[in-house]
């Protein structure tokens, strides 16, 4: 009797050990090296979920710290700062190995910064640059480069006329270093008397709103003479086209953009906005997941350079991923081509026998 109770007691132990969760060692990909067993903690507070694109990294980002075994909590903080503040708050109490920003206010987030480093935690600035020389990582898409290029597309198609500027919220720093490189592009045929800016503005929290009431003022002030607006992104490119829409200057008006969003895609093919800048998501936010893993393992980062913060007029370790220009000639061999949106997408308010050839 002893025997077999000793039998199934073995037989219990075995399969229980069996069905233990997996632990993580030390070397696995995911582990936490402070704490063997655990998985590194990456926290990443947002400022919104409101643009599609933002959605895109937030689900790319969660899907590549799944992929890299990894644990990840995700804040949303519905455009306000102070709930941001909050959000960094708590995911520094939950104990986050490493702390990624996309910050709503450039300037407040530096506080943010501050908490972290206080407490060890390395900072990552995620897509949009924060104030401050303590930030472990800047990653983004080339910004100065998508302000050249919004720039340089207008200025090839509408080399003459008057324009109107709609640039992104004043309390992001990508906007600003946007509508640095847009104006340093522009000054020479503003020089000249080329081009003239009729309307210059910032449009609020980069709502569509705002530009349309930027727009709608700057054709009312100029009795609908515009032949160019640069709009700073597809959100502010959707309010300016409602504005012209109004007016029945949609797509007589060229029209910039940013993101490559889907409903900027199928304006685009409609012919209602012009361009928009296609900034591949998962890249980004696969590499936001991997350099913090390196920041949580304290190991060396790869394709780091220096970049320069003009606003505290110091330079910051950054990885800027490249960008293209998506117009109507190029939809199908760069946005559909990769995947990013499929072609039924994109041409579904387009008749059929005015589509291209379906892939």
């Amino acid at each position: 009797m002893k025997f077999k109770i000793l039998f199934i007691a073995i037989v219990a132990l075995v399969i229980s050990s069996c069905i233990r969760a997996p632990q993580q060692t030390a070397n696995a990909p995911g582990a936490d090296p402070a704490n063997p067993g655990a998985k590194i903690k990456i926290g990443f507070a947002m400022d919104t979920l409101e643009e599609e694109r933002w959605v895109r990294d937030k689900e790319a980002f969660e899907a590549h710290c799944k992929q890299m075994d990894v644990e990840c909590v995700v804040t949303v903080a519905n455009k306000r700062s102070d709930k941001q503040a909050n959000d960094v708050d708590n995911l520094l109490t939950q104990g986050v190995n490493v702390l990624i920003i996309a910050p709503h206010d450039a300037t407040q987030a530096a506080s943010m910064v501050d908490k972290a480093k206080a407490k060890g935690v390395p900072v990552i600035s995620y897509d949009r640059l924060i104030n401050s020389d303590k930030i472990d990582l800047y990653i983004s898409h080339q910004v100065p480069v998508i302000g050249r290029k919004i720039a340089e597309y207008a200025l090839q198609k509408v080399p003459k006329g008057n324009y109107v500027m709609v640039y992104g919220a004043s309390t992001d720093n990508n906007a600003l270093i946007m509508k640095k490189e847009q104006l340093a592009v522009l000054r020479p045929a503003i020089d000249r008397g080329d081009i003239k800016l009729v309307a210059d503005q910032h449009a609020t929290d980069w709502k569509a709103e705002e530009a349309l009431k930027i727009v709608e003022n700057a054709l009312t002030q100029n009795n609908n003479n515009i032949q160019a607006v640069v709009a700073s992104n597809d959100g502010t490119a959707s309010g300016a086209i409602a504005a012209l829409f109004k007016k029945g200057l949609t797509g007589t008006v060229l029209v910039t953009g940013q993101d490559a969003q889907k409903d900027a895609l199928q304006r685009i093919a409609e012919g209602k906005q012009t361009m928009t800048v296609y900034k591949p998501i998962i890249p980004l936010a696969s590499s936001a997941v991997e350099a913090a893993i390196k920041l949580a393992k304290k190991e060396p980062l790869e394709g780091v350079n220096p970049f320069m913060n003009d606003v505290i007029k110091k330079e910051i370790p950054a990885i800027l991923l490249e960008v293209q220009v998506v117009d109507k000639d190029n939809l199908m061999t760069t946005v559909i081509k990769d995947g990013y949106v499929s072609y039924d997408d994109v041409y579904v308010n387009v008749p059929a026998d005015k589509r291209p050839p379906k892939p």
